[in-house]
């Protein structure tokens, strides 16, 4: 554009400044602004609003604050969209007090939350195992007439799953799955994540089933958080079943599941199938990581057979052998 003499107005350079944010490329970004100010273009709100977030996003709090101050300095007042950005920030770095000052502030100058900014909100006080606080929020929101949307719930039922609290979690799901709005894959995984972790196999296995009733498709993350929970609650045979399903259905498997199946079945002994799955791998065109390594060198030293593991410790280079020592020991 500069080269055909078109100067870019300040759209254009918030275009630029958004993905170079996005992209993670700060520096850049900052160097971009200043050669706007240099050309005489004022930045606006949206410049300011993507540049904070992009310096919140990566712990710049410092710099976040400096373009913030800079925009009150200039006459450009906050926005939802600013607000929110900072709100977020706060929540995050636990500072849920200043969050709540901050909400009020804008509500002085007439600006409203929306679901985004009560998102946020709920997030903190889930990120500090506040889930009474947090369950307020949500009270609250319905009472000020701005609908939870999947992101709330989900937020929430995550809180709850992490704070061990599977009843009340479960309480929540079924509340949406009646009402709406409807859960989605993610809210799925954490609740199986969940089960597992506290060993209801059954319910957890019950929840897959209940996935395809729903209309929903099971991702990847669906399928690896059944198997790895099947492998380490002690069910091997529902394990490789399932692991035998993912390979008729044509999914397009990667290392991931085979370092699930090896891990699982070194440490329960198995030590003949985990090395056909294990030489699987390269059959398939998967090249073993430092990790798989490892695993099965310490199940073959395990199961008294160390001339294999010497064997499969020689096909290995020096940063390698470097690594896998540190994960036997680890693992051990």
């Amino acid at each position: 554009m500069e080269g055909r003499s078109f100067e870019p107005n300040v759209v254009a350079y918030g275009t630029i400044l958004d993905c170079l944010c996005e992209n993670g490329l700060l520096k850049e970004a900052l160097d971009l602004l200043s050669e706007m100010k240099v050309k005489g273009i004022r930045p606006n709100i949206i410049t300011y609003s993507c540049l904070i977030h992009g310096m919140y996003d990566s712990g710049q709090q410092e710099e976040a604050t400096r373009l913030l101050n800079e925009m009150v300095d200039n006459n450009i007042s906050l926005n939802i969209v600013t607000y929110t950005i900072l709100i977020d920030a706060l929540c995050k770095e636990g500072m849920i007090s200043k969050a709540v000052e901050t909400i009020d502030m804008m509500r002085k100058q007439g600006i409203e939350s929306n679901v985004v900014t009560y998102n946020a909100l709920v997030n903190g006080h889930c990120l500090q195992n506040e889930m009474d606080k947090a369950r307020n929020v949500l009270r609250l929101m319905i009472e000020k007439g701005c609908a939870p949307n999947t992101v709330t719930y989900s937020t929430m039922i995550n809180g709850y799953c992490k704070g061990k609290r599977l009843d009340e979690a479960m309480e929540l799901f079924h509340e949406i799955s009646q009402k709406g709005p409807f859960p989605n894959i993610v809210t799925y995984n954490t609740l199986m994540q969940s089960m597992f972790q506290l060993g209801r196999v059954s319910t957890a296995c019950e929840l897959f089933r209940k996935i395809f009733a729903s209309g929903q498709v099971p991702n990847r993350v669906t399928c690896l958080i059944l198997l790895d929970g099947l492998f380490k609650t002690g069910n091997l045979k529902e394990a490789l079943k399932f692991f035998q399903a993912m390979q008729n259905s044509g999914l397009e498997l990667d290392s991931v599941p085979y370092t699930i199946l090896i891990d699982g079945l070194c440490k329960a002994g198995h030590i003949e199938v985990a090395k056909e799955l294990f030489h699987q791998l390269s059959d398939n065109g998967l090249k073993p990581n430092v990790y798989k390594y490892g695993v099965m060198i310490n199940g073959l030293c395990k199961e008294g057979l160390p001339d294999e593991a010497y064997r499969l410790f020689g096909c290995l280079g020096a940063w390698e052998i470097m690594t896998v020592r540190l994960i036997v020991a680890v693992i051990m």
